[in-house]
């Protein structure tokens, strides 16, 4: 805009310039006509040149019109193509969505809503229980009087394939320990998900919250850890397909009134024949702090199932110490990475903070999880046990567990290395991006 204001101010000063001239040789034209010295020559001249000089101030006057039309007319036109060019992008998008529900439609136990239903079932979107990076959470009450959890995907954030990732997965799987679809919705853009209700929320907020949570025992922990490890089992080896989740973390382990575990959150999984051991992927997935090494670093060993092996051991770290496993602000160096000083303790057969009040058995199974937790967290994944191998050994005596390798001693170590695949280093980092690293992916 500015360009243009500027462009038809210098054409204003042309033009005035140019009048001023046709004025003169107009006034020289009358002058020469009272000149009786003037030559016929000379006056057929000069009105030649005004003549020229007119048609030239009517080009630059159209020219400046042209302009000025072409800047009003363009701007709403450019304004059209990029609304088109949107909901292009986003039909494409639903017209994919619609693709796979109606090839998939057989196989998927949901039930497809309306959008207008889920305002109903939602009350207009009122009780809302929590928000996060894929939208927001409502409680809602079916006709039967069932108390749901819808999901609202945001429409900015959330895109086809995430969408497409949860209805696929989770929708045509039934176990105890794994969050079940009960619908969804799709209206162009607008999508929802209707979930099974858990009246106790996420795993979080009894590892991390100070404030509104009634502390878990170490018996009830040990519960949680291996129905998360059953689920875990039953997407790796208990489907048609291999499911991979590659966002275990508490944010996304849910509980119900009973405190029985469920995975939830399938938004990044990725579907695989049985009997994968490696899979392809493009980009790297999952939430920092709890990524399989081999997500980021090309060198330590190919992607597989053994990813969210890794995830779920520093789950079990995040339950053993009730606390995020990397403490930048830890008054100890060797307390900043938790899992090397559980190691320590470990095997050293001495008892953590936690530990201390616990009765006997208390500390056998605490002390389990831990060797659990450092035999899955591994650097290397084929150093790592299958899910299934985890189930087991969190089933077994504490005393027929061996204590694994340490694992690397801190996140430096796998950074500071000349092949690494991402050039980040820790030390580049603030404090404050360590801590909410945690929350990223929600």
């Amino acid at each position: 805009m500015a360009i243009w204001l500027k462009g038809t101010w210098l054409n204003a000063r042309y033009l005035k310039g140019v009048m001023s001239i046709i004025n003169r040789s107009i006034d020289h034209k009358a002058m020469s006509y009272r000149n009786p010295g003037t030559t016929i020559a000379s006056n057929l001249l000069i009105i030649l040149v005004n003549l020229f000089l007119t048609l030239l101030l009517v080009l630059l006057v159209l020219i400046a019109a042209l302009h000025a039309l072409l800047f009003l007319c363009g701007l709403p036109c450019l304004v059209i193509l990029l609304i088109y060019k949107w909901q292009r992008r986003h039909l494409s998008m639903y017209n994919n969505i619609e693709k796979f529900l109606q090839s998939h439609g057989n196989d998927l136990m949901p039930i497809r809503y309306n959008y207008s239903e889920i305002k109903k079932i939602t009350n207009g979107f009122k009780d809302k229980l929590g928000q996060g990076g894929y939208g927001s959470v409502y409680k809602g009450k079916l006709r039967s009087g069932r108390f749901v959890a819808v999901k609202i995907l945001d429409k900015s954030k959330a895109n086809g394939q995430d969408f497409i990732n949860e209805v696929a997965t989770i929708g045509r799987i039934y176990h105890v320990n794994v969050m079940r679809i009960i619908g969804f919705a799709v209206e162009g853009s607008k999508r929802a998900l209707i979930l099974e209700f858990m009246p106790n929320g996420s795993l979080e907020k009894y590892l991390f919250s100070k404030q509104g949570s009634i502390p878990l025992s170490n018996n009830k922990m040990y519960e949680i850890s291996l129905g998360v490890a059953r689920g875990i089992e039953y997407l790796h080896q208990g489907c048609d397909m291999q499911i991979l989740h590659f966002d275990i973390k508490p944010h996304n382990i849910l509980l119900d009134e009973k405190f029985i575990p469920k995975i939830s959150d399938f938004g990044l999984a990725k579907l695989y024949p049985s009997g994968n051991n490696n899979v392809s992927l493009t980009t790297a997935r999952g939430t920092i702090g709890y990524m399989a090494p081999e997500l980021l670093y090309k060198n330590i060993g190919g992607v597989s199932f053994k990813s969210d092996v890794y995830s779920f051991g520093m789950l079990l770290m995040d339950m053993v110490g009730r606390r995020k496993n990397l403490n930048a602000l830890a008054n100890h160096s060797s307390r900043i990475y938790f899992p090397a000083w559980v190691y320590d303790k470990v095997s050293e057969g001495k008892d953590i903070e936690t530990q201390e009040d616990a009765p006997e058995y208390e500390k056998k199974i605490l002390k389990k999880v831990m060797i659990v937790a450092l035999w899955c967290i591994q650097l290397k994944p084929d150093d790592r046990p299958s899910i299934h191998k985890v189930v087991e050994m969190l089933e077994s005596d504490v005393d027929f567990l061996q204590i694994p390798p340490k694992p690397f001693l801190s996140p430096h170590q796998i950074l500071e290395d000349d092949d690494r695949a991402n050039p980040i280093k820790l030390s580049d980092l603030s404090n404050d991006w360590i801590d909410s690293s945690y929350k990223f992916g929600r």
